[in-house]
């Protein structure tokens, strides 16, 4: 082998030993072994899975298997969703339902990915974060015996002594944030410790959501209540009308407060193309927190939750509930309430039923019940021309009834909704001529029901109704911590670059000091050798050139920036 081949086998040996320590990637050994044995294949198993193209692989299964959960009704979020997909989709289904669909977040499958990703996280970073620390405890590396082979390079000639040098390099690289020390004739100094740091607090975060993921959807609970002005809630299971939790909540698990719906406003835009808009929907209420605590006030808006704790009060839809009376024919009230009726559109159109367990006595002094179905509009126009609201403020109410008596089907033990009215064993009232008996009531009006059955009244009096969701999700904290710390932590992996620099000072056979400076960075960038070009014009500031051994003139010093050049330039 010749002596140039030889050098360049030690150069290329040099340049690996001064990267090879700018990664945290643990080093897999290339060693062939024939029979690999139980504990072989293991171990082979557990390198493939803590391997970063395998967690992102898993990653990106993860996120591919979460699609179907976006897509699919889900038993766990609306059970009724998902019976009425089985009713009109009878082939999709029962493959769905192998697979698993209708429960993508619980299912063997998608958990199996959970965990493996889980686990292969973890297998990244802890040996990763051994020998990161492992370097931050040591030192930087001596300067490579041939400091032109490394990417960025320069050198001149100076009269100050090699200890000057050294120290005055010393002091600047400490100044610019290097850790920096005496090895040898050279100095060595490191930075860009931060970018394996962020790596680290990357992958950290990903534990951290996938932890918080979890932990949420085990311990979550999310449900609604629909409340009228005046009426309270305390966050107990019997006060929500629907109610949906993780597989690991308890009840105890409530945060326990309370409200009152003191009053709900909602303002709408009154003129131009954008009439009946919404403008602003808010509720005031009261609440306390625990069993004795002190009442105060508060506002909810849409978007604006009140967080008690881990829970979150979200106003979510509102209506109107106009107050009814209803009297039997000796003229005593059975029935009065402001009845809740559920929107059909924009403007507020309105539906529902009242319900009256205590009706009246036929002349054969059978008791039956009433029942009565309800259509309302807050702003009724007779121009129109249809019984739809035209304006979703209270205008002109106007609220139509139909009456029924008979069996409710409310003894039968059998539950049904409030907002339906279930006429399959009752019957219609009718008017004199025979016809249905149905009436349009302004507030005030009252509508008499045949053969003393009373009445029915619609009072001056529409209050307005709120629907709540409460919901309780102790990860969100985590995962919002987790979120930031991920974007903080792949902003810095990304843009900031692990980086070495070395100043040789030595004396050389004519006695002048030769000032060497390179630099090497985990990855080719052209901001190591700027920067070592920067680093390399102060320090000239500090040990100026001294003339050329074959050139006695004074003009021909060169400052060291231009001589900063890529390895090629400097095997030349």
């Amino acid at each position: 082998m010749s002596k140039t081949e030889t050098d360049k086998s030690q150069d290329q040996e040099d340049l690996g030993a001064a990267g090879s320590q700018l990664s945290t990637a643990p080093r897999e050994e290339l060693a062939a072994v024939p029979g690999l044995g139980v504990v072989g294949w293991v171990r082979w198993f557990w390198r493939q899975l803590t391997s970063m193209r395998v967690a992102l692989l898993l990653l990106l299964l993860l996120s591919l298997g979460a699609i179907p959960g976006s897509l699919i009704p889900q038993s766990g979020a609306d059970i009724t969703k998902v019976d009425d997909f089985r009713k009109t989709h009878e082939t999709l289904a029962p493959i769905y339902d192998k697979l698993g669909l209708f429960h993508v977040y619980s299912s063997v499958w998608f958990s199996a990915i959970y965990i493996l990703l889980f686990v292969s996280l973890i297998g990244c970073i802890v040996p990763r974060t051994w020998q990161f620390v492992g370097q931050l405890r040591g030192r930087p590396p001596g300067a490579p015996k041939r400091l032109t082979r490394l990417p960025a390079y320069t050198t001149w000639r100076t009269t100050a002594e090699p200890e000057q040098v050294r120290e005055a390099a010393l002091a600047l690289l400490k100044k610019r944030r290097f850790r920096a020390h005496l090895a040898g004739d050279a100095v060595a100094a490191e930075k860009g410790y931060v970018r394996e740091l962020g790596n680290l607090a990357f992958h950290i975060a990903l534990i951290v959501l996938l932890v918080a993921f979890a932990s949420g959807q085990m311990f979550k609970s999310d449900g609604t209540k629909l409340m009228v002005e005046g009426d309270g809630f305390s966050n107990a299971l019997p006060m929500y009308d629907d109610f949906k939790s993780g597989s690991m909540f308890q009840n105890d698990d409530l945060v326990p407060f309370s409200f009152d719906l003191k009053d709900f406003r909602g303002t709408y835009e009154t003129s131009g193309p954008n009439r009946g808009t919404p403008r602003t929907y808010e509720a005031k209420i009261a609440y306390s927190e625990g069993a004795y605590g002190k009442e105060k006030p508060a506002t909810i808006k849409v978007n604006q939750p009140l967080t008690i704790g881990d829970s979150k009060v979200y106003l979510v839809s509102h209506g109107y509930a106009p107050v009814v009376t209803v009297r039997d024919g000796r003229g005593t009230i059975v029935y009065q309430d402001a009845v809740p009726l559920l929107p059909l559109d924009g403007n507020v159109t309105s539906n529902g039923v009242i319900k009256v367990m205590d009706g009246y006595r036929d002349g054969k002094g059978k008791k039956d019940q009433l029942g009565f179905q309800a259509f309302f509009v807050p702003t009724f126009d007779a121009k129109s021309g249809t019984m739809l609201s035209q304006f979703p403020a209270l205008v002109n109410p106007l609220l139509a009834v139909n009456a029924y008596h008979g069996d409710l089907g409310v003894d039968a033990g059998l539950p049904q909704s409030v907002y339906q009215l279930d006429t399959k064993h009752m019957k219609q009232f009718k008017d004199a001529q025979g016809k249905q008996l149905k009436k349009l009531l302004k507030p005030g009006d009252t509508m008499q029901l045949p053969n003393g059955a009373g009445s029915i009244t619609f009072e001056k009096d529409v209050k307005e109704w709120a629907g709540f969701e409460i919901v309780q999700e102790p990860g969100g904290g985590w995962a919002l911590g987790g979120a930031f710390a991920a974007i903080f932590g792949l902003a810095g992996s990304l843009f900031i670059q692990r980086r070495r620099v070395w100043v040789r000072a030595v004396r050389g056979a004519d006695g002048v000091t030769v000032v060497e400076m390179a630099g090497l960075g985990r990855s080719e960038s052209a901001k190591v050798p700027e920067e070592l070009g920067d680093l390399a014009g102060i320090l000239y500031d500090q040990a100026p050139g001294a003339p050329d051994p074959d050139d006695s003139s004074a003009s021909n010093e060169a400052s060291p920036d231009s001589q900063v050049v890529p390895a090629e330039g400097a095997e030349k």
